[in-house]
């Protein structure tokens, strides 16, 4: 089984992308999705947060807004709320690459926001990252409700510059080509990938798939 890293900056386009190969019916591992659920009604995070932050307790879980107040400008309180996340993300990752390994499937997606900021990539024998210009993902994350310039710039300074993120990466699209484009491009790296028998459970010495003819890379 090929376990294909998809990544990429905020506003890039890659939840577009996930989508893209979940309509391939190829399985894909939605880390944001996993955070929501561990941290909503009765979630497995709900303790451990409530206990650091007893302001973010509803009912419902955690209220988001008032863990992100809680945390902006506090690395320190950040690294404690990734403490109690990132294992449980991770144990549900595997579980998911465990699934589908028993069910002999021939490639699977994990969609992370932060693959390579958390060594998320080490999981995975490829990694696609989605990309676009600079003043597109602008444009993008600014019209967003509750977006401030503020906000977006605090959020860059946690991600990986784009261009090491390409730089690293085995797969690139455009995302600002047009949707037909994308879609074309996702459908050419399952054709590839989807064909390999290759098992990847993590290791440093994995063998990368080489790149397709029609992936912009840098």
């Amino acid at each position: 089984m090929h376990v294909l890293g998809l990544t990429g900056s905020i506003g890039m386009g890659k939840s577009t992308a996930a989508r893209m190969f979940q309509r391939l019916k190829v399985p894909v591992h939605d880390a944001d999705a996993v955070v929501h659920q561990l941290m909503g009604k009765n979630g497995a995070a709900v303790k451990d947060i409530s206990a650091l932050f007893p302001e973010t307790k509803t009912n419902n879980g955690i209220d988001r807004k008032k863990l992100g107040d809680a945390v902006f400008r506090q690395p320190e309180k950040l690294k404690q709320l990734e403490a109690i996340l990132h294992p449980l993300v991770r144990q549900k990752m595997h579980r998911f690459i465990d699934r589908y390994a028993r069910q002999r499937r021939k490639l699977v997606v994990l969609d992370i926001p932060l693959l390579f900021e958390t060594g998320g990539d080490r999981f995975c024998d490829s990694v696609l990252v989605v990309s676009c210009p600079k003043y597109i993902q602008d444009q993008r994350v600014l019209s967003r409700k509750g977006m401030t310039v503020e906000k977006y710039q605090g959020i860059l300074k946690k991600q990986m510059p784009d261009m090491e993120k390409r730089a690293r990466a085995d797969f690139v699209i455009r995302s600002n080509q047009g949707r037909r484009y994308s879609f074309q491009q996702v459908q050419q790296i399952v054709e590839k990938l989807g064909a390999s028998d290759k098992s990847a459970h993590g290791t440093k010495d994995r063998k990368f798939c080489p790149h397709l003819s029609l992936i912009y890379k840098q």
